[in-house]
């Protein structure tokens, strides 16, 4: 785990983000892993405007740690329905947003997780809500241009909106399948996410903002890199 305890986090978030975190959520449970408890924002608009203000940037990505995806709900339900699939392993989840997935994989026993984000208000809400949930949780930056020989399963949830992130994202998981390891996707049929290498384990209808979907309810698949 590229030599980080599990509890610690590479990037220590300010008080000023924990601070802004606490102050533009309420904790709440997930519609389809009712298990997790979460810091969530129920008006994407608003928290997003909020965030530029904060960071004096207008041009920031929307605030992804605020919200419950589809994507990362299907495989947070999936790895809590099948615990084997981390428990005892080390997990990567890429592009953790709210920590939904790594949660997921540490109640489920893994060994060790690392949640992979860029954006210091996620470190946050990560360290927010692992510790909501009595568990542990380490955060790292960018991982996608490393080897991946270090890493039992990779989670990667709602991140294939991209097209250059989900390319690097893909080749990430790619060799980490090929250095042994597991990879599982969420998934609501993004664009960018090369289905045709994928096998179908599951699928689940998910719950959702529809200020964020367009619609109260989507169909996520959890599939594993063939």
């Amino acid at each position: 785990m590229p030599g980080v305890p599990a509890c610690l986090a590479m990037s220590n978030p300010s008080l000023d983000h924990t601070a802004f975190v606490l102050a533009h959520t309420t904790v709440g449970t997930v519609p389809a892993v009712p298990e997790i408890r979460l810091h969530l924002s129920q008006d994407a608009i608003s928290l997003w405007e909020q965030t530029e203000a904060e960071a004096g940037e207008s041009d920031r990505q929307p605030p992804f740690w605020g919200f419950a995806w589809a994507g990362g709900q299907a495989l947070a339900r999936y790895v809590l329905d099948h615990p084997q699939t981390v428990a005892g392993r080390r997990v990567v989840d890429l592009g953790s947003g709210s920590g939904l997935t790594a949660i997921a994989a540490a109640l489920a026993g893994a060994s060790a997780v690392l949640a992979s984000e860029l954006d210091p208000f996620a470190f946050a809400a990560i360290g927010l809500n692992a510790a909501a949930n009595g568990v542990c949780v380490g955060t790292t930056g960018d991982l996608l241009d490393q080897q991946a020989n270090d890493v039992d399963v990779v989670l990667a949830g709602d991140i294939w909106y991209e097209k250059e992130l989900a390319a690097r994202a893909f080749a990430y998981c790619h060799r980490a399948a090929a250095n042994g390891a597991t990879v599982l996707v969420g998934d609501i049929g993004r664009k960018f996410l090369p289905r045709e290498l994928m096998r179908e384990l599951a699928a689940y209808e998910i719950p959702v903002l529809a200020d964020l979907e367009s619609t109260a309810m989507k169909n996520a698949l959890v599939l594993a890199l063939a």
